[in-house]
Parts: C-alpha cells; sequence; structure tokens
C-alpha cells in the first residue's frame, strides 16, 4: 500500500512528485524469473538510509544459468539467492568490491537480479563523500554499493519490510524506454541478451 508518512525518511523531497504517491515494491512483484522482474525495476526507486537513486541498469541470473552464482547450488556464500524473494544478495568481489542483487522466484530457485547502475536522486552530497568524487557515483555495481554503503553487513536484508531500506515506486515511466542486450564481465552464456539498461 501506500507509503505511511511516518515512515518517510529524509530523501523523499519534492523531485520525486507526490510523496503519498509513492509505494514500496511488494514481495510478490520481486516473486517473477529474474528475466521477467530485472526490466520492470527499471525506474523504480532504491533507498537506503538518507540516500535514494533511479536504478537505470539491471542484469538477470537464474539457477539454470552458467554465469550466475547459483548454477553448481547453495553455499553459504550464495545462501540468501536461495531464500525468498525480496530480501538483498550483497556478495564481495576482486577482493575490493561489493556487488547488490535482489532474490527472485521462489524459494530455492536461487535466482537473482544485479542492481548495476541507478541515478541519484537524493543524498547525493553523502553519496560524492563516499566516493571521494564528483562524478560517475553509481554508474556501475560496485560504485552504487560504494555510494549507498551497501556492504556484507546488508546481505540477507529485507527490502519488503525494512525502514531504512527498500525499492519503491513513485509513479516513473521511462519515455525513452529500455534496452536489452548482452550481460557484462562474464565468460559463459554470453547470448543471453539479460542486462537492461533506461535507453539514453
Amino acid at each position: 500500500g501506500l507509503l505511511p508518512r511516518s515512515e518517510f525518511p529524509i530523501w523523499c523531497a519534492s523531485d520525486l512528485g507526490d510523496p503519498q504517491a509513492i509505494r514500496r515494491l511488494p514481495r510478490s512483484f520481486f516473486a517473477g524469473d529474474a528475466p521477467d522482474v530485472a526490466p520492470a525495476l527499471l525506474g523504480k526507486l532504491l533507498v537506503v538510509g538518507e540516500c535514494s537513486g533511479r536504478i537505470s541498469e539491471v542484469e538477470a541470473y537464474t539457477g539454470d544459468d552458467p554465469a550466475s552464482h547459483s548454477f553448481r547450488g547453495r553455499t553459504p556464500r550464495n545462501a540468501v539467492m536461495f531464500g525468498e524473494a525480496g530480501h538483498l544478495y550483497v556478495y564481495f568481489v576482486y577482493g575490493m568490491h561489493f556487488c547488490a542483487n535482489v532474490v527472485t522466484g521462489m524459494a530455492g530457485d536461487g535466482q537473482a537480479v544485479l542492481i548495476r547502475a541507478a541515478v541519484p536522486i537524493n543524498g547525493q552530497a553523502l553519496m560524492i563523500e563516499r566516493r571521494g568524487r564528483l562524478n560517475h557515483i553509481a554508474d556501475g555495481p560496485a560504485k552504487l554499493c560504494q555510494s549507498f554503503a551497501i556492504d556484507l553487513a546488508l546481505d540477507g536484508a529485507d527490502l519488503c519490510v525494512q525502514s531504512s531500506m527498500g525499492i519503491f515506486d513513485d509513479g516513473y515511466v521511462c519515455d525513452a524506454g529500455c534496452e536489452a542486450t548482452s550481460r557484462v564481465g562474464i565468460r559463459v552464456a554470453t547470448d543471453r541478451l539479460w542486462r537492461w539498461s533506461i535507453a539514453s
């Protein structure tokens, strides 16, 4: 339902339109297969604490996908992927970066959508401070996590209930549409056009 006024954090500013129209995405939104949920996430608002950004690039990964962390089964690292939809799956890569994913599908499926980029909406000053630069704040999965302060402490966080974070719909409609392309940074299943971005 509508987000209660008492739950509005500092990110809810005038540039989001009517704050009374902002809705938290319900668990049912994430219950579909990752390739269906991923493009539907474009334009939605990722909110973590005081910062928000409009999701502009995503990638889908499924259990039967050789490029997915879940392809070889459940491990301590990827356990969240096999859990309930709507939770945040965070992993550490290259010994220095974090990446954030939203779990999709039914429990046990091992599906998730990687949030690759977002356009900052609120909290830009804090995001800039965290990134240590004025531009390219969240236009990549590792940059996004750094600017939103997402790390392993948030692995498993429930985006459908936590008041300090979540994914929201404010009615934004992207007139430019979206583009489907090959995923990046992988060596297998490169023929799957499971990367979507807001057309520029």
